[in-house]
């Protein structure tokens, strides 16, 4: 949860190619029968916030419902790994340990992996990292059941960092085939932000669901099934995915555009509020003496999210995106004090399922925006690294904020800790003020 070719300075100014600032409204009057071209492919036009329209571009279903196979699975591993480990094992401490060197692994191999893709494409290099990555899970499965020495556990996991950022390529089709069409661009972007949720929020519970009532190993052998077939129905669509671009020797890391660190830099206050908000409802609802509950709470703030993502995509945007992204990352700010405020005044754990619910509802209008100003900010030859750029920044703000959230319950307690999110969110606002002010072309 990305930088310029010289002499442009984003991928809409490539020769060729319609900038998503200066594209045609969609409501602009056509007849019915006109087509606008997106690099070589003719596509209808299309009014803006139309998902059944979006999906009638040729290919758009193949490959999303491949890429959502081959998602599904990251809402999956951590959690399989953790009961697999601590069901034969018998240590959450290890459990913990394997699946966070995962994590950090991840985040520093993935934008490596999503560099490979923009060179050689994305086919070419997803289907081998994922047989990487497949066999490290399975590496893990088979220490952890013939009872290899822990520190092969560690090893065999390593390998799943070089899974590939899926939701990232998906992304970059959308902003290939769309590049004409900014608000159907939006529309499959809101799309893909609900698609993450709904991921992130029923792969726990499935994994829980088969660990639980199969055999511990069981949630790890399907999520290596999902991720395989889905990556190979994926990039099995040949015709929809982006063309390579030659990389130059003035090429630069995306970390060096203009207004890309501290958009980034707030992708890493938002994962804080993840990571934070999580160990905190885990441990507000362990005091509560409900700790059973504690992922059914989570799940409201990922269904707020998600269901506020697809009627966002339904919407025309209004203003540019550069000052759109405050202004949502402004009102994310404004609810997350909401279960501060009802852990604080009803310690009643409904109350704040509730107030996760509310508060989620802004996520989803964040993430797109700002997964919007990536996309335009990063030239196409990097497009990939510069979206799973992003991710890193999300991933090593869940990281350090689970670890703050921890220790703040540590010391105040976990109604005091809802604090933590709440400041996160603040961040993450001060930091998008900041990238405002910083904005390319200002």
């Amino acid at each position: 949860m990305p930088d310029p070719l010289t002499p442009p300075t984003n991928h809409n100014d490539l020769p060729g190619t319609t900038t998503l600032h200066d594209a045609p409204a969609t409501d602009d009057p056509a007849p019915q029968d006109t087509t606008r071209q997106t690099g070589s492919r003719p596509l209808a036009t299309r009014r803006p916030g139309s998902y059944r329209r979006l999906f009638s571009v040729p290919g758009a279903r193949a490959f999303t419902l491949g890429n959502l196979l081959a998602r599904f699975p990251q809402g999956m591993f951590s959690i399989s790994a953790v009961i697999m480990i601590s069901g034969v094992r018998g240590s959450y401490a290890l459990a913990g340990a394997v699946t966070a060197t995962g994590l950090v692994a991840n985040a520093v191999v993935g934008p490596w992996t999503a560099r490979l893709v923009d060179r050689l494409g994305q086919a070419r290099v997803a289907v081998p990292a994922v047989a990487v990555s497949a066999c490290g899970s399975l590496g893990l499965l088979l220490c952890v059941r013939f009872g290899a020495p822990d520190w092969t556990l560690f090893a065999a996991y390593l390998a799943t960092a070089a899974t590939p950022n899926t939701g990232g390529m998906s992304r970059a089709r959308w902003a290939h085939l769309l590049a004409d069409d900014p608000d159907a661009l939006h529309t499959a972007n809101s799309f893909e932000q609900a698609a993450d949720e709904f991921c992130y929020m029923l792969g726990p519970v499935v994994a829980a669901f088969l660990c639980g009532s199969l055999f511990p190993e069981a949630g790890t052998l399907a999520s290596v099934f999902l991720m395989v077939s889905g990556i190979l129905v994926f990039a099995a669509q040949r015709s929809t995915e982006p063309p390579v671009h030659a990389r130059t020797e003035t090429s630069r890391t995306p970390l060096r555009v203009r207004g890309m660190p501290p958009l980034l830099l707030s992708f890493l206050a938002t994962g804080g509020i993840f990571g934070s908000l999580e160990v905190v409802t885990v441990a507000f609802a362990d005091a509560q003496g409900h700790k059973v509950w504690a992922g059914a709470i989570l799940a409201l703030q990922a269904a707020g999210s998600g269901a506020a993502g697809l009627v966002n995509g339904a919407l025309k945007p209004t203003g540019p995106a550069d000052r759109r992204h405050p202004l949502c990352v402004a009102a994310m700010t404004a609810l997350m004090t909401l279960p501060l405020l009802a852990a604080a005044l009803t310690g009643s754990l409904f109350v704040l399922g509730g107030a996760l619910l509310i508060a989620g509802m802004a996520t989803a209008p964040t993430m797109v925006t700002g997964m919007t100003l990536i996309q335009r900010r990063t030239p196409a030859a990097q497009l990939n690294e510069g979206m799973t750029l992003a991710v890193t920044g999300l991933l090593g703000g869940i990281a350090c904020g689970s670890a703050v959230g921890g220790t703040a319950v540590e010391h105040w307690g976990p109604t005091a800790a809802y604090a933590i999110p709440a400041t996160a969110a603040a961040c993450a606002l001060l930091l998008s003020l900041y990238g405002y002010a910083r904005r390319p072309g200002r």
